[in-house]
């Protein structure tokens, strides 16, 4: 079985004439059977393989979680007041996209409404926003300009459920429903709201999330899918629009549900070339800022890109900024490492499909015309390639001027990896093949 699927995938691989080629374009949903991801939109986003996620607000003064918070490790009455103290004076948009692009990344999704229902813009429909801070300023007006200005894909996170609203009928840590709530009245305020971040601030992904709560329909889903889309064709949504989500691991995507892409929460997910995915996954282990949060190594964040691309994913990778503005110091200079290790590797990164050979212990594969990556992320003298069916034009190792040897036993490929003093995190070697 293994054999077949290898020799199926390589097969496919070079009767392509596109990185997208052969992927299904879900969409709209069973209401919206014609209504199908924009592929030009999908096949760039995809190219980009690594962006950042931020989740921030007024909850980054107790440096407790967002959102989940309210209710619980924060009274809901005092976490609502929050806001009246949120004055992050030294945020620059400029210097927070500037470490973007020096970490390698070329998008960026921030939380501009999280399941506390504060709005990170100056919206219209509530005052319960950043222009009623002591701050004052429009962070996601500054952010939109700033990315345009430096070549990043603008993206927003925008959460279906509100607990602090009155008309949305669920509040978090509270058993029964608020009883003068009015879900088609909620409904037409997200939809403006969202009209806002589409109209006003050019976001090209609209990234949702909180649709697991029972208020929220899998008709809604379908339906608030179709009124983006009608705001601007080209916007990528992201699977928890609608019903379709299948736990935090799951990578599923069906032409009965709304959506363009699978979301996989907190770790890598599963080898699928023909779903779009994204991992997103904390660079500490809180979503939002947390005093002396656990760090993830180097090693631990280069291996995760490398493994989401080997899988054929993109990596949302996510900063929670401090109280004051600023990303704090530790985690940017862990974001400029990975972006180090890009400028070498960025080539086996971007622009690339994960495979065509499926995971394997010692590492995972990407591809790009007729290169082979092999991502070899654990400590090996050599690897074998079992039933290796194509031609071999030449073998190298990227980026370091030692040659692997290399022989064929029958179908198998085998390469000996050479010594490298160096600590071991990812020795990439390149195949170039015959197609």
């Amino acid at each position: 079985m293994l054999k077949f699927f290898v020799l199926i995938n390589l097969a496919i691989l070079f009767m392509m004439n596109s990185p997208a080629h052969g992927q299904d374009l879900i969409g709209g949903g069973e209401a919206n059977a014609e209504l199908k991801t924009n592929p030009e939109s999908l096949n760039a986003w995809r190219d980009l393989r690594y962006g950042m996620f931020i989740h921030w607000g007024p909850i980054s003064l107790k440096g407790t979680e967002i959102g989940w918070s309210r209710g619980g490790d924060v009274p809901a009455e005092e976490y609502d007041q929050l806001y009246k103290r949120f004055n992050p004076e030294n945020f620059d948009a400029s210097q927070w996209v500037s470490l973007i692009r020096e970490a390698g990344m070329k998008y960026l999704v921030i939380v501009s409404k999280h399941h506390d229902g504060f709005v990170m813009w100056d919206s219209e429909t509530t005052d319960y926003d950043i222009m009623s801070t002591p701050f004052g300023r429009d962070i996601l007006k500054e952010l939109s300009r700033e990315c345009k200005k430096q070549g990043i894909l603008f993206g927003t996170y925008y959460s279906i459920c509100d607990w602090r609203h009155p008309d949305y009928p669920v509040e978090h840590n509270r058993d029964e429903w608020k009883k003068d709530a009015d879900m088609d009245r909620y409904i037409r305020y997200m939809k403006t709201q969202l009209k806002e971040l589409v109209k006003k601030y050019h976001t090209k992904i609209l990234w949702f999330d909180g649709e697991w709560e029972d208020p929220w329909t899998h008709e809604m889903g379908m339906d608030l899918y179709q009124y983006v889309r009608s705001l601007d064709d080209e916007i990528l949504i992201n699977n928890r629009v609608d019903k379709g989500r299948s736990g935090m691991e799951g990578i599923s995507l069906s032409s009965r549900y709304a959506g363009d892409f699978a979301t996989p929460e907190q770790q890598v997910g599963r080898f699928d070339t023909k779903t779009p995915w994204e991992s997103c996954i904390t660079l500490c282990t809180q979503w939002a800022w947390k005093p002396d949060d656990i760090l993830k190594t180097r090693e631990e964040c280069i291996q995760t890109l490398v493994r989401t691309a080997g899988g054929d994913g993109n990596l949302l990778l996510n900063v929670g900024p401090k109280p004051d503005g600023t990303i704090e110091e530790r985690q940017a200079e862990r974001l400029k490492e990975i972006g180090e290790w890009l400028k070498k590797y960025g080539e086996t990164i971007y622009g690339t499909r994960g495979g065509p050979l499926p995971p394997e212990k010692w590492g995972v594969s990407t591809w790009d015309g007729n290169k082979i990556y092999l991502h070899v992320l654990e400590e090996e003298t050599s690897i074998r390639l079992r039933d290796f069916p194509h031609e071999i034009l030449s073998v190298r190792l990227f980026s370091e001027p030692a040659k692997p040897d290399y022989r064929l036993e029958k179908q198998d490929l085998i390469i000996n990896i050479p010594v490298n003093p160096e600590p071991w995190i990812d020795r990439v070697i390149e195949l170039r093949v015959k197609q």
